[in-house]
């Protein structure tokens, strides 16, 4: 019996007697078609399956990404930075750096809107919308398990203390299920704190008076399923249990395939491009000449960049706020949003010749956000 180890180099895994053919066959035959027919053969993966009925790639809205990610950077570079005596020349780096903070999660905000055209059942509601916090929702929630709540759906022209502001309101009308999104950049800044707490009582309180809220303020639109997601930018381990998704998880929640990777390669793009800002800047303030590097890809960007690296003015800041739950805390200054841009048509006649038989639904599910294939 021939020993094929012993007839082998040290360290070399014996090929099959197949493959050793085929290398005698490649060597007699020099057509190069084959060689590269074989190596296809060799790497090519199988597909993945789909899992929704939408499909979205990154080429597919790639324009779109790009002119978001401009108009960021373009305002992240027009900020002029007021002096600050502990900071000194360094307080062009911490404007920057805050700003930044500020602007992704617009574009993050942003983007999902975009990505959610490639879904039509989908309508997405964003711009400062105000839900109000019912006082009964609020001492329900505070006072009971969320899962004794499923069913109750209260009157949003209740008594109210405040107002919730979603980042984005998904509704599905294929479905009749609404999404209300609160979109973080990270959650790594909210620690142990009792923010995250106080952030989920807020949106669970204004999904009890959503589906009132929809039938009366969009044109008599109907959903008898809500679930509240606070979508993490960095996608950390997940929490559905708790409400936390991972911005890797929005496939889901949108139906669509690929919008989890045309996301990452947003963040990723974008990324690079503060990156080129804060080096720019650190440069600045340490006083080293500047790298010889490519320009800013946005035309936009290398315009204003240079009128936030000038002279700095102490001028009045316009406050921008990092949860606008909270703008009914702020004072005058605050410009969180605009007056609600969905108020328009909301009287319209055709939304009032429709039957009001269909409201209210028998039921209604409130509560953290599920997937809308096990729902």
């Amino acid at each position: 019996m021939t020993n094929l180890h012993s007839s082998s180099p040290a360290g070399e895994v014996p090929r099959p007697a197949s493959a050793a053919s085929s290398t005698v066959n490649h060597s007699t035959a020099s057509s190069p078609r084959r060689h590269f027919a074989e190596r296809l053969a060799v790497h090519a993966e199988p597909p993945v399956p789909r899992r929704h009925p939408h499909l979205v790639r990154y080429p597919d809205i790639e324009a779109d990404f790009n002119t978001l990610i401009d108009k960021a950077i373009a305002a992240i570079a027009e900020g002029e930075p007021v002096e600050d005596e502990i900071l000194g020349h360094y307080v062009n780096v911490a404007s920057l750096v805050r700003a930044v903070s500020f602007r992704e999660g617009k574009l993050l905000e942003q983007a999902v809107e975009r990505l959610a055209k490639a879904n039509p059942d989908l309508v997405v509601l964003m711009q400062s919308i105000k839900l109000p916090l019912v006082k009964a929702a609020i001492e329900a929630v505070a006072g009971n398990d969320w899962h004794h709540l499923e069913g109750v759906r209260l009157d949003c022209d209740a008594p109210a203390k405040g107002s919730y502001t979603p980042d984005l309101i998904l509704v599905n009308r294929a479905k009749r299920a609404a999404f209300v999104l609160d979109l973080k950049r990270s959650l790594a800044s909210y620690g142990d704190t009792s923010r995250l707490e106080e952030l989920k009582l807020r949106m669970l309180a204004s999904a009890m008076i959503l589906p009132d809220w929809l039938y009366k303020t969009q044109k008599r639109l109907m959903v008898e399923t809500v679930g509240v997601a606070i979508i993490d930018g960095a996608s950390r381990p997940s929490d559905h249990a708790a409400g936390v998704w991972a911005l890797s998880e929005i496939d889901d929640l949108l139906e669509i395939d690929g919008a989890a990777a045309c996301m990452a390669e947003l963040r990723l793009r974008f990324g690079r491009r503060v990156q080129q800002l804060l080096e720019a800047e650190v440069r600045r303030a340490l006083g080293i000449p500047d790298a010889a590097k490519p320009p800013l890809t946005s035309a936009a960007a290398n315009s204003t960049s240079s009128r936030r690296f000038g002279i700095l003015r102490a001028t009045p800041r316009v406050m921008i706020c990092d949860d606008p739950a909270c703008c009914d805390e702020h004072t005058s200054g605050c410009r969180c949003g605009d007056d609600d841009p969905f108020d328009e048509g909301r009287d319209d006649a055709e939304a009032e010749d429709d039957p009001a038989a269909l409201w209210p639904p028998q039921h209604i599910r409130v509560g953290f956000a599920r997937r809308l294939l096990d729902a």
